[in-house]
């Protein structure tokens, strides 16, 4: 049994109120009981643990300088939340992260009144900051907005298109950049920290003010050339060009992990200045815990694990990954076809793109978090005859939906959807449930959508996307592992548009689409058990449907159940339009879907959420009996 660290400062601040009445010489012993009691509480829950060591001074800092929140910060992602979560009241449910009925593991406006914004999607900060700072503005209310926005979430083009909006508008809005990653400032030290004290102070900003007016006194010609004199001798100090092109005024690099220097640029930074300003920071993923400092990811997400020696806790896999099955498959077939390349939005580890790239590396493109850029470019690469599998999680596939519909659909270009993550994912909760890719690409003309019952039907469907050259494909499949079925060396190329029977019954038709398949044969035999005759069909396809498939589910028994991993409006919203249209309703079919509720489902452990969404087996034998206008007879196996 482990020991909570002990933490006698940080016991005497549980709200930022009380920390500000700390004299700034205990910060950083705050700061270190801080980063201790966020290792002790993830090697508990798991977690996004790394990015939230390494601001864990910063988010000090930002409490202290700034009066939350009243104030208000908002952390792009969410991932580096944790310390300040801790820091503002909730820190006797921190142990609770995203377990059933805990904390979310990201910001969340209905968790807490200092979460001005919820997020778990990057690059959102600057633009929800600059639409709090407006409307600050336009209530005559005056406060700090500051946006937290990580250095990779800077590779979306909306973080630019937000400061290029603000710079325009001149709003008052502190953006610090949490450079930890891309190592895009020069070393940092004391130089670099006396010059941001400098460019974020008065005096200079005095001096600078003072300059401009004689500049305005020259001739035009010379003013412009006055005016890029005095950002390039910034620039060569302190970097920052393309910001200040922006319209930011540019401070920084500033060490992140030393609070003598983060305290006065905040400060200076409050007090001073007016307009958009971007503060530099650079900081360290994983400071302050060797094993995440030594791990090649910095712990970006982490099951349980022991503090000591940084182990993690993994189950034993019973049945490989489906992630690992996509990306063999993908290896496989790129063997026999050169014309084959992966793209991936910045998660080329969480698509498995990771291993394709240790194959094929010159046919591997990690374009960054920008998953609009990568859906066009993965057009522009099927254009001129390529075969791009442009592999995105289901919630983030949502970023890309105008290029989809733009640049690929109604092109009919041949890009490949492999979608990961789709259906509930436990932990991570509501928003990054994949509850809606079939619904939004089902619904666009010539679009071929499938969905995988198990790791073998995976592999089949990649070999048939890598086949498939008349338009536009994806494929669907959940996180974690599959269900242990036999798996073929290579996939075989299914017929397009045709699902397949099962089990063969007589009474009761169950359609699933996707890996509820499992559910539908355990519910088939409890209903077989109570004298229920039970055919089990896999769909496959969700578009094109198998039409003759569904025509003999309707015409051969008295009730049809669709069971799918999505929203409403997907899978059964196809079906049941088939049907209304073919006359098969008007027979008395009795037709049940089973869909995802039509609410956001907050995060537990995924065959929980499923039970509640009524969609394992003892779900779907209530919707038969439910369709049967009876009551539910105990089977043998439920007894």
């Amino acid at each position: 049994m482990t020991t909570r660290p002990v933490t006698p400062l940080l016991d005497r601040a549980p709200t930022p109120a009380e920390l500000r009445k700390l004299p700034e010489a205990d910060l950083p012993q705050l700061a270190a009981e801080l980063r201790a009691e966020l290792i002790d509480a993830v090697s508990i829950t798991g977690g996004h643990l790394g990015a939230g060591l390494g601001v864990v001074e910063l988010t000090v800092a930002l409490h202290h300088v700034f009066d939350t929140p009243h104030d208000r910060i908002i952390w792009d992602v969410g991932h580096q939340a944790y310390p300040h979560k801790i820091l503002t009241g909730r820190r006797d449910r921190i142990r609770t992260l995203r377990q059933e009925g805990g904390l979310s593991g990201f910001t969340k406006r209905s968790e807490s009144e200092y979460d001005p914004f919820g997020a778990a999607h990057s690059s959102t900060s600057i633009s929800s900051g600059l639409g709090m700072a407006v409307a600050s503005d336009l209530s005559g209310i005056k406060r700090n907005v500051v946006s937290v926005i990580g250095d990779g979430a800077m590779s979306a083009g909306m973080a630019y298109e937000a400061m290029n909006n603000a710079g325009a508008l001149d709003a008052r809005l502190i953006v610090i950049l949490n450079d930890n990653d891309m190592s895009i400032a020069p070393p940092t030290g004391a130089m670099s920290a006396y010059l941001a004290r400098l460019v974020s102070g008065p005096t200079y900003r005095s001096l600078r003010e003072t300059a401009k007016q004689l500049t305005r006194r020259l001739p035009k010609f010379l003013q412009e050339k006055a005016r890029l004199s005095e950002e390039y001798a910034r620039g060569f100090w302190t970097g920052g060009t393309l910001f200040e092109e922006l319209g930011f005024y540019y401070v920084g690099p500033i060490d992140g992990h030393n609070l003598e220097h983060l305290l006065p640029v905040l400060k200076n930074v409050r007090d001073t200045i007016d307009g958009p300003v971007l503060i530099h920071v650079v900081t360290q993923k994983g400071k302050g815990y060797p094993p995440a400092e030594a791990a090649a990811d910095k712990y970006h997400g982490v099951n349980k694990f022991d503090v000591i020696t940084g182990a993690q806790a993994k189950a034993p896999a019973n049945a490989p990954a489906y992630t690992k099955v996509f990306a063999t498959s993908l290896i496989e077939e790129a063997r026999h076809d050169d014309r084959i390349v992966a793209v991936t939005a910045a998660m080329p580890g969480g698509t498995g793109l990771d291993l394709f790239g240790e194959v094929f590396p010159e046919r591997t493109f990690d374009v960054g978090i920008a998953e609009q850029h990568a859906v066009t470019f993965a057009a522009g690469l099927a254009s001129e005859g390529l075969k791009p599998f442009a592999a995105i999680y289901s919630t983030f596939l949502q970023r890309g939906y105008d290029q989809i519909v733009h640049d690929v659909s109604l092109q009919n270009l041949a890009v490949r959807f492999p979608i990961d993550r789709a259906g509930l994912v436990g932990a991570d909760g509501a928003t990054h449930a994949g509850s809606f890719d079939t619904g939004f690409l089902a619904a666009l003309p010539g679009f071929v959508v499938m969905a995988a019952s198990d790791e073998a039907e995976l592999r089949h469907m990649v070999r048939t996307a890598a086949e498939y050259d008349e338009g536009p494909i994806s494929f669907r499949y959940p996180r974690g592992e599959g269900v242990g079925v036999e798996m073929p060396e290579r996939g075989e190329v299914l017929a397009i548009g045709k699902g397949r029977i099962v089990r063969e019954g007589s009474k009761i038709a169950l359609l699933s689409f996707g890996t509820r398949l499992a559910e539908c044969l355990a519910a088939a035999e409890e209903l077989d058990a109570a004298g229920l005759s039970t055919t089990v069909a896999d769909a496959r396809f969700a578009k094109p449907l198998d039409e003759d498939l569904i025509r003999r589910l309707a015409r051969d028994h008295e009730v049809l159940v669709t069971v799918e991993e999505g929203a409403i409006g997907g899978f059964a919203s196809h079906v049941l339009h088939f049907l209304a249209h073919d006359g098969l309703l008007d027979g008395g079919l009795r037709v049940r879907p089973l869909t995802l509720p039509d609410v956001y489902i907050d995060h537990a452990k995924p065959e929980a959420m499923y039970r509640r969404a009524g969609l394992d087996s003892a779900g779907i034998v209530h919707a038969v009996f439910a369709a049967l206008g009876q009551e539910e007879i105990a089977s043998p196996s439920r007894a």
